[in-house]
Parts: C-alpha cells; sequence; structure tokens
C-alpha cells in the first residue's frame, strides 16, 4: 500500500487534504483511491479498481485505509511505503489475518461453470436477475458474467437459450 497527499487546502484555520492510495495485488489486481482527510472525517471521493470490486469489498477497504490516510495525510508526510493491516511490507494482498482479495476466488474450468450455471439457476427461482446474481457473486462485470454464463451453456450446464430448429 502507497500513500501519496495530492494537495491540501486550508479553510477556516482546518486543513483538508486529498490523498492518493494505492494497493497492488500479487495477481495484477489494484485498487486507486483519491480519498480526503479533514479533522471531522475520512472520505473517500474516487475508487478506481481491476477487477472491479463488490459492495462488502468497498466497506472493508474503508477499513484499511483509514488509519494510514489520517497517519499520512492528515499529518502533512508522505510515505514511500505502507504496512498493511496484517503488518507485512506488502499489504493486504499477502493473505495474513484480515486480507482478502479484491475478488473472490473462483474455481476455473467445468467447476467453475458448474458453479455460474448453479448461482444463475438459483436467481431465477428467487425471481431475482440471475445475470446480476453471477456478477455479484464472481466479482466481475456484466460482459464478463454473461460470457461466463455462454460458457456453463455451452458445457451443458444449462439450457440453450434459443431452440435449435
Amino acid at each position: 500500500m502507497s500513500v501519496r497527499p495530492a494537495w491540501e487546502v486550508r479553510e477556516d484555520g482546518e486543513p483538508t487534504s486529498w490523498c492518493t492510495v494505492r494497493l497492488a495485488f500479487p495477481d495484477e489486481a489494484f485498487v486507486e483511491v483519491l480519498a480526503v482527510v479533514s479533522a471531522r472525517s475520512v472520505s473517500v471521493e474516487d475508487v478506481r479498481a481491476r477487477p472491479a470490486l463488490s459492495l462488502d469489498d468497498l466497506t472493508v477497504l474503508a477499513e484499511w485505509i483509514e488509519e494510514p490516510l489520517v497517519e499520512w495525510c492528515g499529518g502533512g508526510r508522505e510515505s514511500p511505503s505502507v504496512k498493511g493491516p496484517d503488518g507485512s511490507a506488502a499489504g493486504i494482498a499477502a493473505g495474513g489475518s484480515g486480507a482478502r482479495r479484491a475478488r473472490p476466488v473462483r474455481p476455473r474450468g467445468i467447476e467453475g461453470r458448474r458453479l455460474v450455471a448453479e448461482e444463475y439457476r438459483a436467481a431465477q427461482a428467487r425471481g431475482v436477475d440471475p445475470v446480476l446474481a453471477v456478477m455479484r457473486t464472481t466479482g466481475h462485470s456484466r460482459r464478463r458474467s454473461l460470457s461466463m454464463i455462454a460458457q456453463a451453456r455451452d458445457a451443458g450446464f444449462l439450457t440453450p437459450r434459443h431452440v435449435r430448429r
């Protein structure tokens, strides 16, 4: 994790700092956050992540970055490298206690297609959008989720979309 102050302004004698936080993972996933630190709060203005983050991951993200932001941007110092919540220099991707990935680990191949098909059918049974259900469980974008659903259809786990004549 790296924290760098972007800029600072003073309003009514109180400093407000904008800081850039970058979390890098060993599997080339990353999260970049533009956060605002003031005397009263820490808030997130912008988040860019590859792959996309789920809502649960966004909640945990706030916990990961709050202390380093207050320490480095609140104090006006710059940190080239900040330790993650598990105390490792590699940050949250090191796999220690409290470490999470940006996307849940899902099996690949036939087993992954079977799980996608099960989630798709379960969502249909609940009466919710099956594509959104697959997006939530896999953490992938709509386009990638549709591709995974098509692969599950091709593997025979789901019925064909159109009747062949």
